[in-house]
């Protein structure tokens, strides 16, 4: 009596799922489906990342800069910014907490080193420069220098963390222009 192997040949023809159905899907039709669903992916990519430039989308750091007051020597000096104007009033009998409706507008932050071109303009005196020094603070302003811009002592909020940058596997932004 011959006795039977445990190992029988595989079958041929359609291949067979470790569970014994035969699937439907050879290797050529899994590659044409993996290379639709990259390229379907590229092309999810592409569309969202296209920069529609009006007023309702800031999606790009050019867009943002040109809208500054005095473009050029916000950029070359400083940091374009949004500058926000809200009021806030607060009841004490009750307490309660009131905001008003921010204004939203374009602004640009000077670096200390560049106070001078506000002072060579007579937009400030020099006591004001000594005062801004005097609290580590730095000049800040909206519209533009040639006519009548509201220019402020601003102070920067060292504990007000940017969430988005330093995230675990992100690349790490340039350092060099965060202190004004």
């Amino acid at each position: 009596m011959k006795r039977k192997s445990k190992y029988s040949e595989p079958p041929t023809g359609a291949s067979k799922s470790p569970f014994g159905k035969s699937s439907p899907f050879n290797y050529t039709s899994l590659a044409i489906l993996g290379g639709v669903f990259i390229l379907g992916i590229g092309v999810g990519i592409a569309f969202s990342s296209t920069a529609t430039l009006d007023n309702k989308n800031v999606a790009s750091r050019d867009y943002f800069d040109q809208m500054a007051p005095n473009p050029e020597i916000c950029v070359q000096y400083g940091a374009s910014a949004m500058v926000m104007d809200t009021r806030l009033f607060v009841t004490l009998n009750p307490f309660n907490v009131y905001i008003s409706q921010p204004s939203m507008r374009p602004g640009c932050v000077l670096r200390t080193n560049n106070w001078s071109l506000l002072e060579q303009r007579k937009l400030v005196t020099s006591d004001q420069v000594r005062d801004c020094k005097q609290r580590m603070n730095t000049f800040g302003f909206t519209g533009v220098l040639e006519a009548s811009p509201d220019i402020s002592c601003i102070y920067q909020n060292d504990a007000a963390k940017n969430f988005f940058q330093n995230q675990p596997g992100a690349v790490a932004p340039p350092s060099e222009s965060n202190n004004f």
